[in-house]
C-alpha cells in the first residue's frame, strides 16, 4: 500500500519502511508523528482525495533533525560595479521513517500530527498570552519625585 502525502509545500509518494528527508518538523528524535494531509492512497484500490482523503494518514517515526547540503549563491555585477558576493545556505531538514499507511481511522490513533516549526510558533503565539513584565523603578527618578512632592 502506498500514499501521496503533502508536507512542507512538497508531495512525497511513500510506503511502509521508506526514509524521507522533509522540511523541518516540530518533533524530537524517536517521536512518533502522523501526516494527515494525504492526497492519494493506493493499493488494491486507488482513492484520490478532493483535496485530501478523509480519514487517511501516514504514521512515521522521527529519526533525526539534520541539515541539507550547502547551496552556494554567487552574485557578480560586471562592468562598472565589478563587485561580487558569495552566500551559502544549509536547509534544516527532518529525517523520518514511514511506519504505516492508514487508509481509514486516522482520527482514533491518538498520534500527534506533524507540524512544521513555523506552524508551531504561530500556534504558540496565538494561544499563549504575552507575559507582562514591569520595568523596575529607577532609583534616581524616584528620589527626584520624592523631593518635588515635599
Amino acid at each position: 500500500m502506498f500514499a501521496v502525502l503533502k508536507t512542507g509545500g512538497k508531495q512525497y509518494k511513500v510506503q511502509a519502511g521508506d526514509v524521507l528527508r522533509v522540511e523541518k518538523l516540530d518533533a524530537v528524535a524517536g517521536q512518533k508523528i502522523q501526516f494527515n494531509e494525504i492526497l492519494m492512497v493506493g493499493g488494491e484500490s486507488l482513492t484520490i482525495g478532493v483535496p485530501f482523503v478523509a480519514g487517511a494518514a501516514v504514521q512515521a517515526e522521527v529519526i533525526d533533525q539534520i541539515k541539507g547540503e550547502k547551496v552556494i549563491h554567487f552574485v557578480k555585477r560586471r562592468r562598472k560595479h565589478s563587485s561580487q558576493r558569495t552566500k551559502g545556505h544549509r536547509q534544516h531538514l527532518t529525517l523520518v521513517r514511514v511506519l504505516d499507511v492508514l487508509a481509514a481511522g486516522a482520527d482514533a490513533t491518538g498520534v500527534a500530527a506533524a507540524t512544521g516549526t513555523a506552524d508551531a510558533r504561530r500556534a504558540a503565539h496565538n494561544n499563549a498570552p504575552a507575559p507582562v513584565v514591569e520595568a523596575p523603578a529607577k532609583p534616581k527618578r524616584a528620589a527626584k519625585a520624592a523631593v518635588v512632592a515635599e
